[in-house]
């Protein structure tokens, strides 16, 4: 959320790097408590560098597989420690391949999600397409390996 400066009654909204940093953080400590978890990503207007004051930030994690309905998969997970609002689509990873492959909201998370976190070896037994965008681990500017695909 907004924080206030020591020096002045103004609250300052955190911008894109601080919003980065604490999402990596958030998506790293995600990541070792839920063994589920291949990869969390951020798209919308922070990954496009569009955001502005009052911006939330849209978040996607793509788990191996899950028992709950898509509407409530969200639900058990704490977004409180991000500094601005969030919002999170948890898709499993089969769900994934579909909607990045069809439609405009599928052709957006594709081509504008930067990744945050990727576990290890996420693609092992599994041809998912993550999209065209690097992924970068957390922690790490970018990932070298390549991507899994389709075909």
């Amino acid at each position: 959320m907004p924080v206030r400066s020591l020096r002045s009654s103004v609250l300052r909204w955190p911008d894109r790097a601080d919003v980065d940093r604490a999402v990596r953080r958030w998506a790293e400590a995600v990541g070792r408590s839920r063994p589920e978890v291949l990869r969390i990503g951020y798209f919308g207007s922070y990954a496009r560098s569009d955001w502005g004051v009052g911006s939330d930030l849209d978040l996607v994690a793509i788990v191996a597989g899950s028992d709950l309905p898509f509407h409530r998969r969200a639900v058990a997970w704490d977004l409180t420690p991000l500094p601005v609002p969030a919002e999170l689509l948890v898709y499993t990873a089969d769900e994934w391949g579909e909607v990045v492959g069809r439609g405009q909201f599928g052709k957006t998370l594709g081509e504008e999600t930067v990744w945050v976190y990727v576990r290890d070896g996420p693609c092992e037994g599994r041809e998912v397409p993550w999209g065209r965008t690097p992924c970068p681990r957390a922690g790490s500017p970018t990932d070298e390996r390549p991507f899994c695909r389709r075909g």
